[in-house]
């Protein structure tokens, strides 16, 4: 089934072209309908219900559960309900989930309905060759015509199965913009979209803006998790993503002051879409291996690049409370905060904080300490303070510009959404500082600074 729905969706463009194709579904009803009437004069097998001897004029017998045919019925059905699973399978509108900002946008939308567009004519054939197929079994009932109806009925259900995943997939979190929830998502939506204004408008060189911008949606379990855009999801039956997924857990979106997790999601999304995905772990491979630290622990550096990176971009985006964010997340258990994978995409835990250096050299471990704060401060240097030529030969920190000014204005904003007054033109993503400052400080109660962190946000 992947590799027949193996074909790469144009996530741009106008999808109205859709219409005549649904029209040409909606006649399959018709044209079941019409197939049934004519099969009704055949008399080449007795399995049907014979022609009635009634007179011409004389009202027509009604069938019961005793004398109803079989077979034509359900031959007649087979055709009918695929002809109205296909049409089922429609297109979107941003209607259907709400007048509210916190409702999909139309990109997103149109996005997800060019991806089905490019699905749906293979079905649609599918379905007319079925009525055809129905057509030939009603009129002649062989083995052979029977046999070839329902092994394509078969093969045309798993057709209807993948678009079916994928439709039931961004109905599930579209419809999530209409629960109690909706105002929360259109939050971290607009965080998200902050941290790409400030990337493309940060870099030294133009790069086309890529759209549609980040989703959210809201998920159970422990971590948060994106889903770039271009890659094929297994969720979509190995279709491409038309745009960029944060998945988000709900006692992150209860306790927003932990949602630095969307700034490090969102850079995991930066990374690819400014075309940095190459050119980051090379960095970091070359500035270790000059520094002579070896293949090891170059290749292991290499392997964690994308979640490095991911974390410095959160912390150059969002400031020290990112920091605070992390600890959240590798604040564990001994047996996992120290556990090291070979072959893991993630750093070890007590690496991803500077503070874990100190608690080497709390333990005893001088040497390893030194090792790895040296490792430690080189791929810090290699990865924000030395330019790529992608972003127009500016460096990640000249892109991000976060001091004491900006720490200040979080401070500032912290003790307005304490006071519940307005915090002023502040950019979204410095609002989660801001909450985790406030709760932090114990500036107010944390329902409170809960309540105004997605007030601020969703009336914006």
């Amino acid at each position: 089934m992947a590799t027949s729905l193996g074909c790469r969706a144009s996530y741009a463009g106008n999808v109205a072209g859709n219409g005549a194709e649904l029209s040409d579904l909606r006649t399959l009803s018709n044209q079941s309908m019409t197939a049934s009437t004519a099969m009704a004069t055949s008399t080449s097998a007795p399995v049907f219900a014979p022609l009635s001897d009634s007179p011409r004029n004389s009202a027509p017998k009604r069938n019961t559960s005793a004398s109803q045919p079989v077979l034509g019925p359900w031959v007649r059905a087979q055709a009918l309900n695929l002809g109205r699973h296909t049409q089922a399978l429609r297109n979107f509108t941003r209607e259907e989930f709400g007048s509210g900002p916190e409702a999909p946008t139309e990109g997103h939308v149109q996005a997800v309905n060019q991806l089905l567009s490019e699905l749906r004519p293979g079905l649609a054939r599918r379905a007319r060759d079925l009525v055809k197929l129905a057509t030939a079994a009603r009129r002649n009932p062989t083995h052979g015509h029977l046999t070839t109806l329902v092994t394509h009925k078969h093969e045309a259900h798993d057709w209807v199965r993948g678009i079916e995943k994928i439709w039931d997939f961004y109905f599930e979190l579209f419809g999530q913009r209409q629960s109690r929830f909706g105002l929360w998502l259109l939050s971290t939506d607009r965080i998200a979209l902050d941290c790409y204004q400030v990337t493309y408008l940060g870099i030294g060189k133009e790069k086309s803006v890529p759209a549609p911008p980040p989703f959210t949606y809201m998920r159970t379990g422990f971590g948060p998790a994106t889903y770039r855009r271009g890659i094929k999801l297994r969720q979509l039956g190995r279709q491409y993503n038309p745009f960029p997924l944060i998945q988000l857990p709900y006692h992150r979106m209860v306790n927003p002051w932990t949602l630095g997790a969307v700034l490090h999601e969102v850079s995991h999304n930066t990374q690819s879409d400014l075309g940095l995905s190459r050119a980051v772990p090379l960095a970091i491979a070359r500035t270790l291996l000059r520094a002579g630290l070896g293949n090891k622990v170059a290749r292991v550096w290499v392997r964690w690049n994308r979640e490095t990176f991911a974390d410095l971009c959160g912390l150059l985006l969002g400031g020290p409370c990112v920091v605070a964010s992390l600890m959240d997340v590798v604040g564990r258990s001994p047996q996992i905060t120290y556990h090291f994978n070979p072959n893991g995409v993630h750093p070890t835990p007590y690496l991803r904080v500077l503070i874990s250096v100190e608690l080497l050299r709390r333990m005893g471990f001088q040497a390893e300490a030194e090792k790895y704060a040296r490792a430690i401060a080189l791929v810090v240097d290699a990865l924000c303070y030395k330019p790529f030529a992608e972003i127009g030969n500016k460096a990640l920190a000249d892109v991000y510009r976060f001091g004491q000014k900006e720490q200040r204005m979080i401070e500032e904003c912290a003790q307005r959404l304490a006071a519940g007054t307005d915090p002023g033109i502040v950019p979204e993503r410095f609002l989660i500082g801001a909450a985790r400052f406030a709760v932090d400080n114990k500036l107010a109660d944390p329902e409170k600074i809960k309540e105004k962190f997605y007030t601020e946000l969703a009336r914006r």
